[in-house]
């Protein structure tokens, strides 16, 4: 229970954190900064830039370095939402509970609200320049990962082997590939951002990523489990979604109890792995567990 209260409490300081950096509503454009607020501060778990500021404070990083990271890396997330729900992709209406993007602003808009929240993340991280010369080296390698694990090797490559293989049942090596991409990506980014900054060895920083790769794969399975097993009141969003849209799942492939053993398997060698670290983050540990084993 303490450490419930206190990923309330951490939810409620990202919040504040994304707030912060949210451009203002303001010019003849100001819609498309409605937009991107409505997107951002539609609640969720704040999984990515809590990952990313627990794994920065494993490594000892001190201090707001690691904030402009974080608002950045929530953008880039629900930039990937808003476009996974317009009607070219997933055709979905609901989003944590109220009416997706494009939706209330238009098909239009929803396009333009990823892109601006996409622009804007990089906006966003690169402004640590500025703020933090003296740690220039880490920012670059830090804006190297988020850019990499973002993009075309990253969740977009993902994406892009989702999109095109849907329809039609793929082999658990094409899924792998999927799910380490379009979901595993931005979960190590964060995680190794978290590290970079805080000055870990490059030794570590793979470690992390390894860690990172398998709380990525858990969490996608974990949401296959939900689509068939979970309602839309408790999940925020249309369940059977997967099966609407024709795509190959884990429990399709391998069935639910089978699934449910790999989210297991996959969320104690994370944490065995993240015991091999030389810090130490019991609520971390504690997060990885829960968020895999979420509800929704």
């Amino acid at each position: 229970m303490e450490y419930e209260r206190e990923r309330e409490q951490k939810v409620e300081e990202i919040e504040a954190l994304l707030t912060k950096y949210l451009p203002s509503k303001e010019g003849l454009q100001k819609i498309i900064m409605e937009a991107m607020e409505y997107s951002l501060m539609a609640g969720g778990k704040r999984l990515r830039p809590m990952l990313m500021q627990e794994t920065y404070r494993l490594f000892g990083g001190e201090g707001e370095l690691v904030e402009p990271f974080m608002a950045a890396m929530e953008m880039i997330h629900t930039y990937s939402l808003v476009h996974d729900d317009l009607p070219a992709m997933d055709n979905d209406e609901y989003r944590r509970g109220r009416k997706t993007t494009h939706v209330v602003y238009g098909e239009d808009m929803g396009i333009l609200a990823g892109d601006a929240l996409l622009n804007y993340a990089f906006e966003t991280a690169s402004s640590a320049f500025e703020q933090y010369p003296d740690k220039a080296l880490l920012i670059g390698k830090a804006l190297r990962v988020l850019s990499a694990k973002a993009g075309i090797h990253g969740m977009i490559g993902g994406q892009v082997v989702d999109v095109k293989e849907t329809g039609h049942a793929v082999s658990r090596e094409v899924l792998d590939f999927i799910y380490e991409l379009k979901t595993g990506a931005l979960i190590e980014s964060s995680m190794m951002i978290g590290a970079i900054l805080a000055g870990a060895s490059d030794g570590d920083v793979k470690k992390v990523e390894k860690i990172a790769s398998n709380v990525g794969f858990a969490f996608q399975v974990q949401d296959d489990i939900l689509d068939v097993t979970s309602t839309s009141e408790v999940l925020g969003k249309p369940v059977h979604s997967d099966e609407k849209n024709e795509k190959s799942t884990y429990v399709t492939l391998v069935g639910l109890k089978k699934a449910g053993r790999l989210v297991e398997t996959a969320s104690m060698e994370a944490v065995r792995l993240l015991g091999e670290l030389p810090g130490e983050n019991g609520y971390l540990a504690w997060l990885i567990e829960k968020l895999i084993h979420r509800e929704k």
